[in-house]
């Protein structure tokens, strides 16, 4: 076992415990960034000035009217920005815009001594436009050749020569719909400055390096100029990892100059129609299979909906290139991937940032082609896995470790949901129920763990140890709810032998651990516990040669374990604080900087070839449906999950994140149906879901009424902490398996063999007209016309359904 993954006797990790922040959430009691503005005194809100056009030129800006309004103390425009005006990475995002680019798109900022004076100052600018056309749609996009960013390919095999050889080639069509985050807590930030002049700025942000690094650019500053501080995040989902930039950006420039702290907070409102989404994606694609089933070749262009900026578009089509293959081996490939460029916000990383949207792909096409290959789609699915011991790789070139784990979880998800009785039960009750109908649908997930771009797999840690014993650990990570801070309380405490009590974690700030990551990627617990790890080893080796000077051995024999100093084969002892004090009398340094950075990645961009990743997480999830065959109506009975997570860090956390995962992936594939207007009206372009009411989200009445989670046992992971792997995104993945279930309970209303097509979102309207479909082939066998799809060839198209 590698010394990474290796336990001490006595692990803290591995112990189910509740989020070490658990009773300050139900109490009320803890902290976000804009409870801060309660205990900060003078004050002021910032409010954006937004213009309610898709797209045009600034003509004009007055902002003389809101100055005249009681209460407003200055308007923040262009010509006040000191540094450099742009809130992007890639330079492609004004802080303050010329052109209005989106519906809602902010072009000033007013600052008010209270919210609404500053609102009521944001009414009062005027603001003139010249007008020009909008794209809005992928289609348009796509129509238009409205692209920007890199166009990359993947190639894998002979394409050509993988369908020349298919006995059943078919062709098809997939849109699929954007996703709100809707985090509980909407963007904020705020900042002030001290007497010597440092900017500092609390943020609800994934990404404090990286919200400090802009914040200075916009400031003309140097980055020790600016501190970053994240206490916690109400949600995040990726939303929070480059999106918050610019509102800290705004925050820091009033602070600046009005020597006044200044608060940014979105209404819910304002954060649907400022804020970035999921990108929605269209496929157009082609595939073979040889007679008994196997894929041979696949030919696929993926079009991303980037918005009007390139945000992280780039590197969530790259990896929903990568993930296009999911738990299938396709030996002849070739993917293309682009980035459509509309007049919609920027989407930006969610949860699975472009995994979830290739591995819908393929799942989209083995659910539409089982029927037409007469074989059940699970039998379909099994008889695609990667194999062990076959020396199978990725169509990026990446070998796949441990894919005996894909039929593994799968089995496991079969016996223990006993699906081979249910499924014989489920057709007797369908043959019974003319208008009620059910199905059981398996999907599996393959999922790719580390940053794409190899430089952000690299993360630091502050370990300080105090005269008393007690500790105090930093690390480059924030908690958005996910619980990354208990996992770490767990590690340094397993690290140092000491139990949890005596562990405290400082909030992530940027001026205790410099040039950090964002908390993204599901790399969290692997980056920053590798870091904490790195930095408790440093300072236990020193503890326990001072532990061998007291206890009259060598330092190889002590060992620290629960809290007490013992070398092997004695009886005397030394407690922990007790060595820590004679350690601070002997002059040894008690604090440590810890580093960890994920060995063995490398990966071409422009080749689009490599090993990006350090390993897969695996999982398969069975899912129950019952469908109203009058409104489209559905429940979901019952759901089974296995999920890998190699050794566990936390349990109690684990299984809550599979949980959450599944159920916001669910939401995703079947609720979540985002509408903006396509019209040539004068609101075009405007998100019309602005709001709970408008955009629905998974409820209590969404949830399985049985939910079985299963970590998966005896799956340690060598080259992770302490044997774990990551747990925040792979989950989304397997809700795969309710939309699949839902397919098949509308197909179950025609003809045996029907191939059903289902819009994502699959909502009740889209599930009724995919059981009209599925009537309409019973009708047209009665009328003795044959399959009505025919063939091994079909082209569809759901784009019409999934915005309808």
């Amino acid at each position: 076992m590698s010394h990474l993954s290796e336990r001490p006797e006595k692990p803290v990790v591995g112990v189910s415990m509740p989020h070490e922040s658990a009773v300050l959430h139900v109490t009320g009691t803890a902290l976000y960034t804009d409870d801060l503005v309660y205990r900060t005194k003078d004050t002021l809100h910032a409010y954006p000035v937004q213009v309610m056009k898709t797209r045009g030129r600034i003509t004009a800006l007055r902002t003389e009217p809101a100055l005249a309004v009681p209460g407003v103390v200055r308007v923040l425009t262009v010509a006040d920005v000191p540094g450099v005006n742009d809130a992007g990475m890639k330079h492609d995002e004004p802080l303050f815009p010329d052109e209005v680019m989106f519906h809602g798109h902010a072009v000033a900022w007013v600052l008010g001594e209270t919210l609404e004076a500053a609102r009521l100052g944001a009414a009062a600018v005027e603001v003139e436009l010249d007008e020009l056309p909008s794209v809005i749609t992928l289609k348009e996009a796509i129509a238009a050749e409205s692209f920007h960013g890199a166009r990359p390919v993947m190639v894998t095999g002979d394409v050509d020569a993988g369908f020349a050889d298919s006995a059943h080639v078919f062709t098809g069509e997939f849109q699929f719909s954007d996703q709100e985050h809707f985090y509980l807590e909407t963007h904020a930030a705020l900042a002030y400055i001290d007497e010597a002049e440092q900017v500092f700025i609390q943020s609800s942000t994934q990404h404090p390096s990286e919200t400090q690094e802009i914040v200075a650019h916009v400031l003309g500053l140097h980055s020790h100029e600016v501190t970053v501080q994240c206490l916690r995040m109400g949600g995040g989902f990726g939303g929070k990892e480059m999106q918050p930039h610019g509102f800290a950006a705004i925050a820091a420039l009033g602070a600046k100059l009005t020597g006044r702290p200044v608060r940014v907070r979105l209404n819910r409102t304002q954060d649907l129609t400022m804020s970035g989404k999921r990108h929605g994606f269209h496929a157009d694609w082609k595939i073979g299979f040889d007679a008994d089933g196997r894929i041979q070749a696949l030919d696929a262009t993926l079009t991303a909906d980037g918005g009007w900026s390139l945000d992280l578009s780039e590197p969530v089509c790259a990896r929903a290139l990568c993930h296009i293959d999911n738990t299938y081996w396709i030996p002849n490939a070739r993917v293309a991937g682009r980035i459509a460029k509309t007049n919609k916000v920027s989407n930006t990383a969610f949860r699975g940032f472009g995994g979830p949207q290739g591995m819908l792909v393929i799942e989209d096409i083995l659910g539409r082609v089982a029927p037409l290959l007469g074989l059940d789609p699970m039998e379909l699915r099994k008889r695609n896995f990667y194999q062990p011991g076959l020396g199978q790789s990725t169509p990026y070139g990446q070998p796949v470790p441990q894919a005996e784990r894909i039929a593994g979880v799968w089995q496991q998800v079969e016996d223990n949901g006993g699906v081979a009785d249910r499924k014989r039960e489920i057709a007797a009750f369908n043959a019974a129920h003319p208008h009620t109908k059910r199905a059981l649908a398996i999907t599996g997930i393959k999922f790719g763990i580390s940053f794409n771009l190899t430089a952000f797999n690299q993360a630091g840690a502050l370990v300080l140890i105090y005269k008393d014993g007690s500790v105090l650990i930093n690390h480059g990570g924030t908690e958005m709810g996910q619980g990354l801070h208990t996992k770490m309380l767990q590690v340094a405490a397993t690290t140092l032998g000491i139990p949890l009590h005596k562990v405290r974690l400082a909030p992530t700030r940027t001026d205790k651990v410099p040039n950090t990551s964002a908390t993204a990627a599901s790399s969290g617990a692997d980056l920053n516990g590798g870091a904490v790890k790195n930095a408790c080893e440093q300072l236990r080796a020193r503890l326990l040669q001072v532990a061998a000077s007291q206890l009259g051995s060598n330092a190889s024999d002590v060992r620290i374990v629960d809290g007490v100093a013992r070398t092997l084969g004695s009886d005397k002892e030394l407690a922990w604080d007790d060595l820590v004090h004679t350690a601070y009398f002997q002059r040894v340094q008690l604090s440590a900087a810890g580093y960890y950075r994920t060995e063995g990645l490398h990966w071409d961009a422009k080749a689009f070839r490599g090993s990006p990743f350090k390993y897969f997480s695996y999982g398969a999830a069975a899912a129950e449906v019952e469908v109203d065959g009058f409104t489209g109506a559905y429940r979901i009975r019952r759901v089974d999950i296995v999920h890998d997570v190699g050794d566990s860090l936390s349990p109690m956390i684990d299984i809550g994140q599979v949980e959450g995962g599944f159920v916001q992936g669910a939401g995703w594939l079947t609720l979540e149906d985002m509408r903006w207007d396509t019209s040539d009206g004068p609101n075009r372009g405007r998100l019309l879901t602005q709001a709970a009411s408008t955009y629905k989200l998974p409820s209590f009445s969404e949830m399985p009424a049985e939910f079985n989670v299963t970590l998966m046992e005896n799956a340690t992971e060598e080259g992770a902490v302490y044997g774990s792997k990551a747990v925040g995104e792979p989950p989304l993945m397997l809700a795969f398996c309710v939309r699949e279930a839902l397919r098949q309970a509308a197909a179950a209303f025609g003809p045996a063999g029907v191939s059903v097509e289902l819009a994502a979102p699959a909502t009740p309207e889209a599930v009724y007209w995919a059981i009209e479909s599925a009537r309409e082939k019973n009708e047209d066998v009665r009328g003795g016309s044959g399959h009505a799809l025919g063939g091994s060839e079909i082209r569809t198209d759901t784009s019409a359904l999934s915005n309808a």
